[in-house]
């Protein structure tokens, strides 16, 4: 039987044609390329089209200070500035001796009048130095009474021989006579050391009687206990000398003088005069004005932060007001004569410091017109309570960029997210 021949040329592998399985692989990694890039290509143009939510402010001028509650009236805002509460009147009481302490009659908020005992310290030493220092007057006086009697013998001694002597000079001698004066003074001079230290004595007394009543911590006006400084049974000192002794026992403060104290950039300074009405807003309760007043404005200023210090007194006193509360104050510009000069002066805008970047070496603001941001260069002022002064570029009733963005860019499709 024979076997088929075979023709051994179609076993020849042809490497010039791909097979169908890497042909196939090219072309699906083609359409996922080119399908990646459409996607990148449509994100782009979606990202690009697509209007970005931003926070804005309505640049509006600053005509009316009425602000919240009615206070203030008709009356601009020439100023703002921030700070806060404190008390004109205040005090950390400590004591005037350093020792232990053993009572402690008040706690934060309690009301106290000038004089009352706050606290009192361990002071059985001092009492018995007191009356050490009375028993020493006590024998001082014993030996004042009993010098005075020697000498007042002494005296009616000499002054007998001298009538003897001046009856009968016979009877007495003008030596005897001399003899008696001269004791009679030695015994008053006696009687006057007695009584010097009699008068010793009682310095004494009092130096002592001091010292007891230095352990006893009395209001020094009347006012409300803010905060205690020390507990029973902790050393304390006139002045804080470290380790456990304590300097303060009380901090007090007469809530009746509460005043609000800002810094003014000295920019706006002259804007601000003494006797000025403003209008003070809590940062706790945003929605309630209180009346107020410039009482002083310090005559200095602080060179690093370029600020004056003004204090503001508070008119309206109200229980709900603190110390250490934080306050925004609003300066006001006097009603008369103020409406003839705004007729001819530009209005004055004010904006968040958010609003206004340097781009170029020069302010600018973002201005939302149309779904679309544009640049818009200003003159603004420098900072003050966390707004700026616009003086020229804007006229009021503007949208302004204050956040959402980073890097804000010419004619960027955006849309109204909140205004504050």
């Amino acid at each position: 039987m024979s076997l088929p021949e075979h023709d051994l040329s179609k076993l020849r592998i042809d490497r010039d044609a791909p097979p169908a399985v890497r042909r196939a692989f090219r072309r699906t990694l083609i359409m996922a390329g080119g399908t990646a890039l459409l996607l990148v290509a449509a994100f782009v143009w979606l990202r690009r089209g697509a209007a970005v939510p931003v926070q804005v402010v309505i640049a509006t001028a600053d005509v009316s200070g009425g602000g919240a509650g009615g206070v203030g009236g008709g009356a601009a805002t020439s100023v703002t500035a921030n700070g806060y509460v404190v008390a004109r009147t205040r005090a950390s009481v400590s004591s005037k001796v350093p020792g232990r302490l053993a009572f402690l009659g008040v706690s934060e908020g309690s009301v106290v009048r000038q004089g009352e005992i706050i606290a009192r310290l361990e002071n059985a030493d001092y009492q018995a130095q007191v009356s050490q220092a009375e028993a020493t007057v006590a024998t001082a006086r014993a030996e004042l009474i009993e010098t005075q009697a020697e000498r007042d013998q002494l005296e009616r001694e000499a002054e007998r021989l001298r009538a003897i002597r001046v009856q009968n000079r016979e009877l007495v001698s003008q030596q005897d006579v001399d003899l008696a004066e001269s004791r009679a003074a030695q015994a008053a001079a006696r009687a006057a050391a007695a009584q010097s230290r009699v008068d010793a004595a009682l310095a004494g007394l009092r130096f002592a009687s001091a010292n007891l009543g230095n352990t006893l911590i009395r209001a020094p006006f009347t006012g409300t206990v803010l905060r205690k400084e020390a507990e029973v049974g902790e050393v304390v000192a006139p002045s804080v000398g470290g380790g456990l002794t304590r300097g303060a026992v009380v901090t007090m403060a007469d809530l009746g003088t509460l005043e609000v104290e800002v810094d003014v950039n000295e920019a706006y300074i002259a804007r601000v005069r003494g006797g000025q009405p403003a209008r003070i807003t809590l940062d706790a309760y945003p929605d309630t004005g209180f009346r107020g007043q410039v009482r002083q404005v310090v005559p200095t200023a602080d060179r690093q932060r370029a600020t004056v210090q003004v204090k503001v007194a508070i008119l309206d006193k109200d229980p709900s007001i603190l110390p250490e509360m934080g306050a925004r104050v609003d300066f006001l510009e006097p009603e008369t004569g103020r409406a003839g000069a705004t007729a001819t002066a530009a209005p004055r805008i004010r904006v968040p410091a958010a609003a206004v970047r340097e781009a170029g070496g020069q302010s600018v603001v973002w201005v939302v017109r149309d779904e679309r941001l544009e640049s818009r260069p200003v003159q603004a002022g420098p900072v003050s309570a966390g707004f700026r002064e616009i003086r020229s570029g804007l006229s009021g009733g503007e949208l302004l960029l204050v956040g959402g963005i980073e890097e804000p860019r010419e004619g960027m499709r955006v849309k109204v997210a909140s205004t504050p």
